[in-house]
């Protein structure tokens, strides 16, 4: 999002925040892949994966919180999700957006500042867009963030990788040819540089990289 304190201990994007808790069973105690499961837990987000981190939450013992940006009539989500996480006790802040996560001495989540909303004129997705209401910030009290704003690469990548420059949606830029980013000696292909579309893709997952990436990678020269 670009907010301050969004790197702070306790943010967590839905899908490491899912695949932790899933897939690596992270809320058992006898596995090797912890996670800080939060005891208040705000998902910022209104869509399925949201309302599967949130659940998900909910079921690790925290009380939760959605934050989406726009009214109910515009969640992305299945209803049914919504109307199960609602029967489930999650409490739903609608036309609420995140301004900066705030933290404690250590770098650890102790609150969110969010800003409420109202719908004006229809945006290009057709949907009616948020617009600030000057003055009205408060602070949801929170111990842990979830993240869930759509499909974009890992910022730690780009933020520890120096020389290898991303476009304004976080993904890494490449060349559509053979998958060279501008970084000496690393490439890249597939949702890391396209993002969620497939339609600009460097080149397709299903197929084999570029020669001159697996040659660089390998090690291997070019001969004629």
């Amino acid at each position: 999002m670009g907010i301050p304190g969004e790197n702070a201990n306790g943010v967590f994007s839905a899908n490491e925040y899912l695949t932790r808790s899933n897939l690596m069973k992270a809320f058992r105690d006898d596995y090797d892949t912890p996670i800080a499961a939060g005891k208040k837990v705000a998902v910022v987000g209104g869509g399925n994966v949201a309302m599967d981190a949130a659940r998900t939450a909910l079921r690790l013992g925290a009380d939760v919180h959605i934050v989406y940006r726009r009214s109910e009539a515009e969640l992305p989500a299945r209803v049914e999700e919504v109307h199960h996480a609602k029967e489930e006790g999650i409490v739903f802040n609608l036309l609420t957006n995140p301004v900066e996560i705030l933290t404690d001495e250590n770098g650890w989540v102790k609150g969110m500042v969010v800003r409420k909303m109202e719908l004006g004129e229809p945006d290009a997705s057709g949907r009616r867009r948020p617009v600030e209401v000057p003055g009205s910030d408060y602070v949801i009290d929170v111990d842990t963030v979830i993240m869930s704003l759509g499909t974009s690469p890992n910022p730690l990548i780009s933020s520890t990788t120096e020389g290898l420059e991303t476009n304004k949606w976080k993904c890494i830029i490449a060349d559509e040819s053979n998958g060279k980013t501008t970084k000496e000696g690393v490439y890249a292909g597939g949702d890391a540089v396209t993002g969620a579309a497939p339609s600009s893709s460097p080149w397709k997952p299903e197929e084999p990289a570029p020669e001159e990436s697996t040659n660089t990678c390998l090690g291997n020269k070019r001969t004629e």
